[in-house]
């Protein structure tokens, strides 16, 4: 039986009421939080780069936090986490299929 790509979250810095989330550095601030939860878990230096499980990028201009579904089944907390941070903050959250340009 065939599985399904693994799917990502794309959070994007709009607000469901279509405003700008600020500070203009959430996703670096949001993926910084997230660098030491990675594949093989953190090691020294780790806090140094993102987590390919949190990555900010900026999609069709807009600030966007890309979160694999991996970090759900490594640190479900983690996972948690950032989810909640979009919640509290009414973010646009978007499901994406790995392995295709974020849309």
């Amino acid at each position: 039986m065939a599985t399904s790509p693994p799917k990502q979250l794309l959070i994007q810095g709009i607000t469901r009421e279509g405003r700008t989330f600020r500070p203009s550095d959430w996703a670096e601030r949001l993926a910084g939080v997230m660098s030491s939860f990675r594949p093989g878990g953190a090691a020294p230096g780790s806090h140094l780069s993102y987590s390919p499980w949190c990555i900010p990028r900026i999609i069709d201009g807009v600030k966007t936090v890309v979160v694999h579904s991996d970090l759900r089944a490594h640190e479900p907390m983690a996972w948690d986490f950032v989810m909640n941070f979009a919640k509290d903050n009414d973010l646009v959250v978007k499901e994406h299929e790995a392995g295709s340009a974020p849309a």
